[in-house]
């Protein structure tokens, strides 16, 4: 069995048992959080859409860790104007372990 989940704008297809980076939640590590945003739920041949969601249906996930990325490096220049601009940002996640899902 799988879903489509919406989180952090995002959205991620996801099964039991696996692992996931999804956008910063505030959620201690070990605790077990509830999705409710299913967009689709499927198994097998057999695919259940929602408009926009599929009521009744959750996602049950533990948070293994929170942590940021690698840096991603901006360097911006523009030629012959003596411009150059360096930045970095580092996005953080949090990586969650799904359990069960509950169509």
């Amino acid at each position: 069995m799988y879903a489509v989940i919406k989180t952090g704008g995002k959205q991620y297809k996801v099964a039991a048992g696996e692992k996931l980076k999804i956008e910063q939640i505030p959620a201690d590590v070990g605790s077990e959080i509830t999705i409710d945003q299913v967009l689709a739920v499927g198994e097998g041949e057999s695919l259940k859409f929602g408009e926009p969601l599929v009521s009744g249906a959750t996602v049950k996930a533990t948070v293994i860790s929170q942590g940021r990325h690698d840096k991603v490096k901006i360097f911006k220049m523009r030629r012959r104007k003596h411009y150059q601009k360096r930045q970095g940002h580092r996005q953080n996640f949090t990586e969650i372990l799904i359990n069960t899902i509950k169509a």
